[in-house]
C-alpha cells in the first residue's frame, strides 16, 4: 500500500507518492485543468491514479492562513476532500501546508531549475513536501 499526497490548488492538483515502506515521498506529477470548478477529470485521474499505485489513503495539504485561522482556500480544501472520499472511498486526512509551495520553490532554485521551468514542477514537490511531512509524524 502507498500514500498519495496532494497539494489542491485553484488551477492544479501536484500529486506525491509514498514508497510502499511508508518510508519516503516523491514527486509524481501534476494535473491541470482550465477551471477552478472544472473536476471532474481531476478526480478522474486521481482515481486512476490510486488504482494504478495501490493507494491506501490520501494525504490532502490544507491551506490555513499564517495566524492559523482558515479562510476561503480551506472552504474549497474541505469541499475537495469530501469529493474525494465519495469518489475513491478512501480516508483522506488533512494535513497543515502552510509554506511548502515556498519551500518547493527553494528546492527548484536549488537544483538550478530555470523560472520558466518551475510552474510546472512546484506543485508536485509541494505535494511530496506535505507528504513526508505526514510520513515523518506517523512514524514517530
Amino acid at each position: 500500500m502507498r500514500i498519495m499526497g496532494l497539494d489542491y490548488g485553484s488551477k492544479t492538483v501536484g500529486v506525491a507518492l509514498s514508497d510502499e515502506l511508508l518510508i519516503t515521498a516523491s514527486a509524481f506529477e501534476t494535473i491541470s485543468r482550465k477551471s477552478e470548478k472544472k473536476l471532474r477529470q481531476t478526480l478522474a485521474r486521481i482515481d486512476e491514479i490510486v488504482a494504478e499505485k495501490e493507494v491506501g489513503k490520501i494525504v490532502l495539504g490544507f491551506p490555513k492562513n499564517m495566524n492559523n485561522t482558515e479562510g476561503e482556500r480551506c472552504e474549497k480544501t474541505l469541499e475537495f476532500k469530501n469529493m474525494l472520499e465519495k469518489r475513491t472511498g478512501l480516508e483522506v486526512i488533512l494535513c497543515d501546508e502552510r509554506l511548502t509551495t515556498l519551500q518547493a520553490q527553494k528546492v527548484l532554485m536549488d537544483e538550478s531549475v530555470r523560472r520558466e521551468n518551475r510552474k510546472q514542477y512546484v506543485d508536485q514537490i509541494a505535494a511530496a513536501l506535505i507528504l513526508q511531512n505526514y510520513l515523518e509524524n506517523i512514524s514517530k
